[in-house]
């Protein structure tokens, strides 16, 4: 595959992942029942692995551009969201605790939006 091909399916990925997200974390804060079904278990890991492998893939194909400090905070920044959506879909003992995580996971998902448009680690606010 050629790189736009894979920065295509890349973006198409994160944008069905922040949905899915924003789904779930409705779900969680609602406790609604719909969060249990498999297909809502499963399908944003199938998702995620797309954009974490396409995400790589794009990094070893631009070689030492790849690691260029803008790619090394959205590593950084992902592993932060991911850390923030566990709690706002799994691990926050109270709605609100789970509400406010997910409002500052989408929030650290938009700023790597950013860093990804402008290839800055300042984000929205070069």
């Amino acid at each position: 595959m050629n790189y736009l091909a894979i920065k295509h399916l890349h973006t198409t990925a994160a944008t069905l992942s922040i949905l899915f997200f924003i789904i779930r974390a409705y779900w969680s804060v609602t406790g609604s029942g719909l969060l249990q079904r498999r297909v809502v278990k499963i399908t944003p890991h199938i998702v995620d692995t797309v954009l974490l492998v396409c995400g790589v893939t794009l990094s070893v194909m631009l070689g030492a551009a790849g690691m260029q400090p803008w790619v090394l905070t959205k590593m950084v920044l992902l592993v932060v969201y991911i850390g923030v959506g566990t709690i706002a879909i799994k691990r926050g003992k109270t709605a609100k605790t789970r509400g406010v995580a997910a409002i500052i996971a989408i929030a650290i998902f938009f700023y790597i939006v950013g860093i990804a448009l402008n290839k800055s680690p300042a984000s929205w606010f070069v």
